[in-house]
């Protein structure tokens, strides 16, 4: 399967979650053939949850590589995330990976979860 990489990323991800990632992917040995996914799934308490990690890229999804990365997305999650930053957080009260989302019209308390309607 021939793996072609878009010119430019619709999502930005900040040096410190990029740092992130690498750490994760050689702490808990994740294959290179494994790419960063990005994405949403349905549930938390706003409607659609963001999904981060490592997987296999498919037929629905796009390649895009970012500082040297290569991330994947499925197509149909474009609408929900063009345009998001992913960050990562090291503070006292929170610390991990964030998402700053101008699609997003209603957020949860807690940040997991959104709605774009």
């Amino acid at each position: 399967m021939s793996t072609k990489v878009s010119i430019s990323a619709p999502i930005k991800i900040s040096d410190s979650a990029l740092e992130q990632l690498k750490r994760i992917r050689v702490e808990q040995e994740i294959p290179d053939t494994h790419m960063i996914r990005v994405g949403v799934k349905g549930g938390g308490c706003s409607g659609l949850s963001y999904v981060l990690g490592f997987d296999d890229k498919t037929d629905n999804d796009d390649v895009f590589e970012i500082e040297g990365l290569q991330v994947i997305m499925d197509r149909g999650h474009a609408l929900h995330l063009l345009g998001i930053e992913i960050d990562w957080l090291n503070g006292l009260n929170n610390r991990g990976f964030v998402f700053n989302n101008p699609n997003a019209t209603d957020t949860c308390g807690c940040g997991s979860s959104f709605s774009t309607e």
